[in-house]
């Protein structure tokens, strides 16, 4: 049967696109319906957290919390807690006074909980929140509560507080000044081993007369008196310590048959002076040991520090007990009246046909050529010294009362203060310019101690004012024997280092970083140091 032509058939009904759309409306309906479920789904899991391995997993904080300033902020919970836990800490120590043990413990529990809890905050990196800190708060809240009205108040805590910082200070204050104390006498002792020495070298003086025979036929060397030889003064009853002195300064020394060494001591060190010197070997240095008891001229109408010397008041201050603790201890360190200290204001007396002498202190050790000084031009000035005031507690006003109207009349309080340890002295400027008369006036007025307290720097000062040509500070380096952080290089540099302080490098509390500077100048080979030092 043939067909129609196309353009006489009959239209055909389109069924198929009914089903289309209808299979459409389906899909879209159940996206929809998935969709909520998988929404709904997903809240339930960010609330309720999945149990099992990742249940202890936190989520991360990628920016992170400066806990700091969580802290210091007026509205967060971190910082409320820390003020409740520093409340909570007072009344736990007011409650324990008061014998409250359980409310004391409940305190300490809640703190406990709350340092628990800024702990993990500050390990998570998140602020604190209201859940977490509402039921520490709460129980704190009532226990701080629980404690004013236990009549705990700010006004009790405050006074509690007060008298516990109070009686903190006092034993602070009574542990230092006893430690102090303990530093002083330390200081003021002569250690086991050089009592040791000195006895053994005593012994030997008293028992070998061709010694002290010895003494006498040197006693007249032309060398002590010939001022073409350097010589130094040393004034100490510290054998060790002086050979050290001796020691050091011959074994840097260029020329040192040049030097000669002027010791005084006192009666009883003298004969253990005298052997220790005698034998050992000096490069050819000569050494001359006197006596000061033997300086007759050196009495009470002469001097007024053997007059306050022989005061029973003022023996009983510097030689007796520490019974009053107010005083400081080393105000009434004997050695401020030793007269072997003071002997220094003395030495044109004590060398009458010398011109220049450089006095060194016992506690020095010599590090370079010191000839040089005795060349140095002094510009007509008696003293030749290293300035320290580049502190400003070494001016002249806090070593000396310038509220005395004498004192302010005369003196600059800002003037500079210099060291003593290591000087130059011209004694012919020393005696055209009296400066011992000068001294012995000053000590004079000082008569009730209100112009100055203590030590021989406060009359030297006044004394030498005027008079003082300052050196190059790499002479002498000052602090080893209280400093512990002087530069290196400084040490290095200085001619002369000095342990002025209480930590003499003869003394266990002696700087370690320091001691070894001193001690590789004794003479350890002998048969006496080894007995008494090193065994």
């Amino acid at each position: 049967m043939r067909r129609r032509p196309a353009e006489y058939r009959r239209p055909v009904r389109r069924r198929l696109s009914q089903w289309i759309l209808a299979l459409l409306g389906m899909f879209v309906i159940a996206g929809l319906v998935l969709f909520v479920f998988h929404h709904n789904h997903h809240e339930d899991q960010v609330k309720q957290p999945m149990m099992g391995e990742n249940a202890t997993k936190e989520p991360l904080n990628h920016e992170g919390l400066n806990f700091t300033k969580e802290i210091l902020s007026a509205s967060s919970f971190s910082r409320q807690l820390a003020e409740q836990m520093t409340l909570a800490k007072a009344y736990v120590i007011i409650a324990k006074e008061h014998n409250n043990l359980h409310l004391a413990w409940e305190l300490s529990n809640k703190i406990r909980s709350c340092q628990l809890l800024l702990s993990k905050a500050a390990k998570r990196g998140e602020s604190i929140t209201v859940e977490e800190a509402e039921p520490i708060i709460s129980s704190l809240s009532y226990l701080i509560f629980k404690s004013q009205d236990a009549h705990y108040d700010i006004s009790t805590t405050m006074m509690t507080m007060k008298s516990h910082i109070q009686a903190l200070e006092e034993r602070t204050n009574a542990a230092t000044v006893q430690s102090t104390l303990f530093g002083q006498l330390v200081a003021e002792a002569l250690p086991k081993s050089l009592h040791c020495l000195k006895v053994k070298l005593t012994n030997d003086w008293l028992k070998q007369l061709p010694l002290q025979n010895h003494v006498e036929e040197k006693r007249n060397s032309p060398r002590v008196i010939d001022n073409n030889l350097n010589h130094f003064c040393i004034f100490s009853d510290n054998v060790l310590a002086t050979s050290v002195v001796v020691n050091s300064t011959i074994s840097n020394a260029d020329h040192p048959k040049q030097l000669v060494f002027h010791i005084v001591t006192n009666g009883i060190s003298y004969g253990s002076m005298q052997v220790w010197f005698l034998t050992n070997d000096f490069k050819g240095a000569t050494v001359e040991v006197q006596n000061i008891e033997e300086f007759t001229w050196l009495n009470a109408s002469y001097a007024p520090v053997i007059k306050r010397l022989l005061d029973q008041d003022s023996r009983a201050y510097y030689f007796g007990a520490y019974e009053d603790m107010k005083v400081e201890p080393k105000l009434r360190n004997p050695k401020h009246m030793s007269l072997l200290n003071h002997l220094r204001f003395y030495i044109p007396e004590v060398y009458p046909l010398l011109e220049k002498v450089v006095f060194l202190d016992d506690d020095v050790v010599v590090q370079k050529d010191l000839t040089r000084l005795f060349s140095l031009d002094l510009h007509g000035n008696v003293n030749g010294a290293v300035e320290t005031c580049l502190e400003a507690f070494h001016r002249y006003y806090k070593y000396i009362n310038f509220s005395n109207p004498v004192i302010s009349s005369k003196f600059d309080p800002q003037a500079c203060g210099w060291a003593f340890g290591m000087n130059v002295f011209d004694l012919i400027a020393w005696r055209k310019e009296n400066v011992t008369a000068r001294y012995h006036y000053w000590q004079e007025q000082n008569g009730d101690q209100m112009l100055w307290k203590l030590g021989t720097l406060p009359p030297a000062l006044l004394a030498f004012y005027g008079l003082t040509e300052t050196l190059d500070r790499r002479w002498h380096v000052l602090g080893l024997g209280y400093d512990m952080n002087i530069d290196d290089r400084l040490i290095d540099s200085a001619a002369v280092i000095h342990f002025n302080g209480n930590m003499k490098p003869w003394l266990k509390l002696a700087i370690g970083r320091y001691k070894p500077l001193w001690e590789r100048y004794i003479n350890q080979s002998h048969p006496y140091y080894q007995d008494c030092v090193i065994s």
